[in-house]
């Protein structure tokens, strides 16, 4: 998907894969009623059970959603150091869950294409650049579960490549290592609550869900909170609003984002198969911004 977006728009794309997350599930109400009885909500597989019967939290969850968040990063490593991204081999590259002939002929053309473009830069020579042979890959999930998220948070010596300027003498910081990329969810987003409190901390890049309740000055304030500096590209809002309600709302909290001198990156939440929604979002961000960056779950 990333090659066909990067070769129809001639952008790079950064590829974030909402994976090895905490396995954890928001839920607006702790209890929910199962066949006329009240009992907890499931919360996800980290804290417990599906299974009505099985609902009580168990620690042991946090130790087994680790394992197999380790375990799928190990693998996805071994699969890009083994060339499963190398773009020497296209013809590896399937579309066997597509069944439209149509879009495969297309994709099959994208392929052509770019194979010949690799044969010309292998016969003049061009051929060596390591970026050919593989892809970075970051990983990203919801920071629902803060005991899990506070366990993996480390203090470390910021990377080369950091250029906002250090908060502290020592040129270290606070890096959730539980992921790349982590976000604060719709539910969580409360200005004074403990999520926005843990998220001001990071030094990771964070995401935000931006709903149809959130309003326009609260969504500033927010970005002020979890960005004092105005660190450029720090803060990605997520747009959630609903096919009825993007085009009242995301205009304004455009503008309301614009006025403030803040510099975010705006993503249409891509998981919920929202393609209305994205094309409205595409519109809106064409005509008001000058920039958008393609992420993909």
């Amino acid at each position: 998907m990333s090659l066909v977006l990067i070769w129809g728009a001639n952008k790079p794309v950064v590829r974030i894969a909402r994976m090895a997350g905490q396995f954890a599930k928001p839920r607006s109400s702790p209890t929910e009623v199962v066949n006329g009885k009240e009992i907890p909500s499931f919360r996800g597989d980290i804290l417990n059970s599906f299974d009505p019967a099985d609902r009580t939290p168990n620690p042991e969850r946090l130790i087994s959603a680790y394992f197999h968040s380790a375990t799928t990063l190990n693998y996805v490593r071994a699969q890009l150091a083994s060339g499963v991204a190398d773009l020497h081999n296209p013809l590896d590259w399937g579309l066997g869950h597509v069944r439209d002939r149509a879009l495969q002929a297309r994709y099959q053309h994208i392929v052509a294409s770019i194979s010949d473009s690799l044969r010309f830069m292998r016969t003049v020579g061009a051929d060596t650049a390591g970026q050919l042979q593989t892809v970075d890959l970051f990983t990203s999930h919801e920071g629902l579960l803060l005991e899990y998220e506070q366990c993996l948070t480390r203090r470390l010596r910021h990377p080369a490549n950091y250029v906002s300027p250090p908060a502290s003498a020592d040129g270290k910081g606070w890096y959730n290592t539980s992921a790349h990329f982590l976000w604060i969810g719709d539910r969580t987003r409360q200005l004074d609550g403990a999520h926005v409190e843990y998220f001001r901390g990071l030094e990771n890049p964070i995401g935000i869900k931006v709903g149809p309740s959130m309003k326009g000055d609260e969504l500033v304030t927010l970005l002020d909170i979890v960005n004092p500096r105005k660190e450029v590209g720090k803060v990605t809002l997520i747009t959630r609003y609903g096919e009825d309600k993007v085009e009242k709302m995301l205009g304004p909290h455009i503008e309301a984002v614009k006025g403030s001198g803040h510099v975010v990156v705006w993503q249409c939440d891509p998981m919920h198969g929202l393609v209305v929604l994205s094309l409205s979002l595409h519109r809106h961000i064409s005509s008001t911004t000058n920039g958008i960056r393609i992420d993909y779950g």
